[in-house]
């Protein structure tokens, strides 16, 4: 671990970014249901899904990268050993459902057997067959992922709240932005 006491700038826009990006897609999800089937702004919602989903790929490829290389400063000292478990077992959840979640969103565009849209600006074929019984299987598998980090990141922002107002400990400073 890092010895410095704040992420680095770039961290935590990547953090804030990667919230921001992770409440859009669910906004987006559940928008759809607001027009008939059929309705040609359901398929626009769901191509700007599809084109946040990538920037969000991206932006999770980064902070891993980023946390790779720079780490993650130190835990207050004061925190227990079951609080600094708890705190990496949060930590790793919410890397592997940032991973997992565009991850399959890709292979479901594909396996549906439709082509990743960046914004209209570039498209990426799908690589094999349509086959709706994976494409059904990685939509289920997508969603549960969607809603555990809807969980999992509402206990991090717990615990961090916990230990802004209860602990008063330097935990969610380090990731405020601005220098602290």
């Amino acid at each position: 671990m890092a010895d410095n006491k704040a992420y680095t700038s770039a961290q935590k826009f990547l953090h804030w970014a990667l919230f921001v990006l992770v409440v859009l897609l669910y906004a987006l999800t559940y928008g759809e249901e607001f027009y008939p089937r059929g309705d040609p702004a359901v398929d626009a919602i769901w191509r700007l899904h599809i084109s946040f989903g990538l920037v969000l790929a991206a932006f999770v490829l980064w902070r891993v990268a980023l946390r790779g290389v720079k780490g993650a400063p130190s835990l207050p000292a004061e925190m227990s050993g079951p609080e600094r478990a708890a705190a990496k077992i949060g930590h790793f959840a919410l890397y592997a459902l940032l991973v997992a979640i565009p991850v399959l969103g890709i292979l479901l565009t594909w396996f549906r057997g439709d082509a990743l849209s960046f914004f209209g600006l570039f498209t990426i074929p799908a690589p094999f067959a349509p086959d709706r019984a994976t494409a059904r299987t990685v939509r289920e598998l997508h969603e549960l992922c969607a809603n555990g980090i809807l969980i999992v990141a509402g206990l991090h922002a717990l615990a961090a709240l916990y230990h802004q107002f209860i602990c008063r400990d330097t935990v969610m400073a380090r990731m405020l932005p601005g220098d602290r």
